[in-house]
């Protein structure tokens, strides 16, 4: 995410930065520490191009560094504004990195502006190291090729999609995050020169750090190094980091590796292994640098790592003990004071009694000889000097605490009438700027409108785009207010057309009739007046290949076209994509680098919904991640033995699936011929996996999956995800002739039902309505043919992802989405009529999402793993007293002459 004024323009780690280039670092607080010690420090930060990391040290005259974090792997996140302003004191500053491993670095900078830089640079930073790398590695491991970024049925009928290379696409992110920001005076290079900020525990207790502190102190104390000690890193002119190489990349990485290995065997020695090289270092000061880092065996190297620095046992043993010594004398020192103030106390107490022994002796001297009443008088005086010297101190104390609260009013005073001066020269200043580009846009209007004002100039080329994106954004907003409205007017004069008690044919019926003619004509170019006025709403085919209206239903055709209406409406009103769109840029330029793991981040990116340029590839990575142990296993072109075996051989499901494969999808235009494409691929995918899983074989339900599949994969990634659902997702005897598996789920569906929506089953049980009828087959086929094309495929994103338990939440929150209308009717007959059809009428995904992974939570799978198994035993029961109950029947029918004609269905068709 570029910056204005920094350092975003910059080439790539090592090599378009210029010598003279500005380096990333300054200071920022970490939190560290641990139990009542934990809390954020002062530290020096400082970025290294060469390896992506960041790396940071007590000061900027440190030597060595208190630890690095990678950034090349990291993700960044940060309070909003609203729950930053409701955060105490500096907090709304404090950002989070998340690296590998799970592992997260909290800091926080001075300002909100400098987190803002902070975040921006390290960002830019990491882009553009992801972006030069190696290109054969990038290529080969995990960089998208054109044809990874939409494969299918889909991506051969999406001719304008535009496939934006790895940096357009990284560009046209950073451009939309970007924020205009400058840096305050903790960053940068002359933020060396500046004290660290002020911290409330500032005093480093961790004891992790004190064998680094403890070479830093030892190095600093070395003759001759105090004249030189300036930062070795950022604000000499003479020493620099030198720019990096690929040799010098692959050995860092190369002592990287073998610093881990060292450290893994020697854990008692605590190093650090940082790998900047140094470079222009003036003659004087090379032999003070060696004598700070170096050892008797390198001290004719000015590169040594620091692993070889500490990597003799005598080393080990001195530095041991030092820090041994270093520990009893900082505890001698503590003790000593102890001493000390302990001795105080004494003294002061011995002489208090001294003074009360001697003030009784004198007092009792003077009043041998006063009468009694003087006495009482005298110690009533007294008490009554006590008082009055009390109630001058409390006096005094509230005098002094007013005047510091008048000194406070006056302090804040000062600021408001400060900020209301900003306020006034702001407002002035943006007075100025409307009246100027006023008369800018006033000459340029006149420009445009006269035959010589044909040089714009270029300010009026930016005032035109943003007059023409107005436009746009009005357009739209018309554009969905038309839809909405034309939604309603069908559906109104779908209620009118409908006779009410006489069958005579009116006038008014006749107009509403033609009236309906004509809303579903679809408009064409024979009336260009008409297409001129009315713009083109909806298509014959969704970017999926569905047809959004039927031909043959009429009623059909009128609520599908209200619905296809609905639909664009909704993403004219919204643009809920762009938002989503720049978050999965966002993640898969992370990416570019190492392979997609599971993390909280993508299951969120993935429940939100998957664009439609990067599903393919999604899709392909979810599918491996599931199977990887299967294809471990197999030979090499499994699906294509599996698939010439099943045309060679003779197969028993063959059959069958020929007669299914025109019956699959027949609104998709991609199987709704014999000669479409869709349907041969189809077909091989099913004989394959007939061949694969002859117990299974073929199952009304399976061609529908796969024919979701291939609309994004190609036919050997649609066989894997086949056997994901049915061998990985689904139990087992799912899609077996019994449908075992689906009989069980049914019944754990009613469980939740009762559980989540106790007034839904209780209406539902109350009129005897069995609505598992409609949802046994959304279990069975994953929602295909049930919901409108948007929502299914989301459905889909997170069922390949996260597996089967995503199937129950969507199946409640359609529940759930229309709970009030449903509570509303009052017999079985319109219940059942409505459940049919009320899943196609929910179009806003959003709602639909937030009911599934947000309301119905928690939602663990343990509990439905053991719902499982409970109903599994009782279906298992009932199946097996049916099949006795179907033996006996035959055994009474072969012993009974009566019986012995009757042919049951099963053994006519044999």
């Amino acid at each position: 995410m570029p910056a204005a004024g920094s350092e975003g323009d910059e080439g790539p780690a090592g090599e378009q930065a210029g010598p003279g280039a500005p380096k990333l670092c300054g200071y920022l607080q970490k939190l560290s520490g641990k139990g009542p010690l934990r809390g954020f420090r002062s530290r020096w930060f400082v970025f290294d191009p060469r390896r992506c990391y960041l790396y940071y040290f007590k000061g900027p005259q440190e030597a060595l560094p208190l630890g690095h974090i990678d950034i090349a792997s990291a993700c960044f996140s940060y309070h909003q504004p609203e729950a930053a302003a409701a955060a105490a004191g500096d907090e709304a500053a404090a950002f989070e990195v998340h690296g590998p491993g799970g592992a997260v670095a909290v800091l926080k900078a001075a300002t909100r502006q400098d987190m803002t830089y902070w975040l921006q640079e390290l960002q830019q930073k990491r882009w553009e190291y992801c972006n030069n790398l190696d290109a054969a590695k990038r290529d080969s491991r995990t960089s998208p090729t054109p044809s990874d970024f939409s494969k299918g049925l889909v991506a051969k009928d999406s001719p304008d999609l535009s496939i934006l290379s790895q940096n357009a696409s990284a560009e046209r992110a950073r451009n939309i995050l970007a924020v205009e920001t400058s840096p305050t005076d903790l960053v940068g290079e002359q933020a060396a020169s500046q004290p660290a900020p002020v911290q409330p525990s500032a005093i480093n207790f961790s004891l992790k750090q004190w064998s680094t502190e403890l070479k830093n102190s030892m190095s600093s104390l070395r003759k001759g190094n105090n004249e030189n000690r300036r930062s070795v890193f950022y604000t000499s002119e003479e020493w620099e980091l030198l720019d990096a190489t690929p040799k010098d990349l692959e050995d860092s990485m190369a002592l990287e590796e073998k610093r881990k290995h060292l450290a893994e065997g020697n854990k008692g020695l605590t190093s650090s292994a940082f790998p900047f090289d140094f470079g222009r270092i003036p003659q004087k000061t090379r032999r003070p640098l060696k004598d700070m880092i170096g050892s008797s065996k390198n001290r004719n190297s000015s590169d040594s790592s620091p692993t070889e620095w500490y990597s003799g046992n005598g080393n080990k043993l001195v530095s041991e003990l030092q820090l041994k010594y270093q520990s009893q004398q900082e505890e001698l020192e503590k003790l000593k004071k102890d001493l000390l103030s302990q001795k105080e106390l004494v003294r002061l107490l011995q002489q208090t009694v001294r003074s009360s022994q001697y003030d009784k002796y004198f007092a009792s001297r003077l009043c041998e000889g006063v009468p009694k009443d003087k006495l009482e008088l005298l110690h009533q005086k007294d008490d009554q000097i006590l008082g009055l010297n009390n109630q001058l101190e409390k006096l005094n104390l509230e005098k002094d605490s007013l005047q510091q609260e008048v000194k406070n009013l006056k302090c804040k005073v000062g600021e408001l009438n400060e900020q209301l001066g900003m306020l006034m020269e702001t407002i002035q200043a943006k007075d100025e700027v409307i009246m100027k580009l006023s008369r800018q846009l006033s000459e340029c209007e006149d420009n445009s409108s006269s035959p010589s004002g044909s040089v714009n100039s270029p300010m009026a080329t930016c005032v035109n785009k943003e007059l023409q994106e107005l436009d746009r954004l009005k357009y739209t907003s018309l554009e969905a207010k038309l839809c909405q409205i034309e939604s309603k007017y069908l559906i109104l004069l779908q209620e009118v057309k409908t006779p009410v008690c006489s069958e005579e044919q009116s006038p008014a019926r006749e107009v509403i009739t033609q009236l309906l003619e004509d809303a579903l004509k679809a408009e064409t170019s024979e009336q260009p007046e008409q297409a001129f006025f009315k713009p083109h709403l909806v298509s014959e085919y969704d970017i999926y290949g569905f047809q959004t209206v039927p031909e043959d239903d009429e009623e059909e055709k009128l609520v599908a076209k209200s619905r296809a209406l609905d639909l664009r409406s909704l993403s004219l009103s919204e643009n809920r994509e762009i938002s989503t769109g720049v978050k999965w840029e966002n993640y898969l330029a992370s990416t570019m680098n190492r392979e997609m793991m599971r993390c909280a981040e993508l299951k969120n990116l993935i429940r939100s919904g998957i664009p439609h340029e990067h599903r393919s590839k999604v899709w392909k990575w979810c599918v491996n991640l599931h199977v990887k142990k299967f294809k471990d296993s197999t030979v090499p072109e499994y699906f294509q033995t599996l698939l010439q075996s099943a045309l060679e051989k003779q197969n028993p499901a063959s059959k069958q699936i020929e007669l299914d494969l025109l019956r699959t999808l027949p609104n998709n235009k991609h199987y709704s011929s014999p000669t479409s494409e869709g349907i041969q691929k189809l077909r091989n995918v099913l004989l394959a996996f007939s061949w694969r899983n002859p117990d299974i074989g073929y199952c009304q339900g399976l061609n529908r999956l796969v024919a979701i599949a291939l609309l994004y994969l190609e036919q050997e990634d649609a066989f894997w995800c086949l056997v994901t659902i049915v061998e990985v997702f689904m139990p087992r005897d799912y899609y077996t002739k019994t449908l075992l598996g689906s009989q069980v789920d049914q019944r754990v569906f009613k469980d939740l039902m009762s559980e989540k929506l106790p007034r839904l089953h209780a209406h539902f049980e109350q009129y005897k309505v069995d609505y598992t009828l409609i949802t046994f087959n959304w279990f069975l086929v994953v929602f295909v043919d049930s919901v409108v094309s948007d929502i299914l495929f989301k459905i889909w994103d997170s069922f390949l992802y996260e597996g089967p338990k995503v199937i129950f939440r969507f199946a409640l929150a359609f529940f759930k989405y229309k709970e009030e209308e449903i509570l509303k009717l009052q017999d079985s007959m319109s219940i059942f009529k409505y459940l049919r059809y009320f899943t196609r009428t929910v179009v806003d995904a959003r709602k639909l999402t937030g009911i599934a992974f947000g309301d119905l939570n928690p939602f663990p799978l343990r509990q439905i793993r053991n719902r499982r198994t409970y109903h599994l035993e009782k279906v298992r029961l009932e199946l097996n007293e049916l099949e006795a109950i179907r033996e006996d029947f035959l055994r009474e029918r072969e012993t009974c002459v009566e019986k012995r004609d009757l042919i049951s269905d099963d053994e006519e068709d044999s």
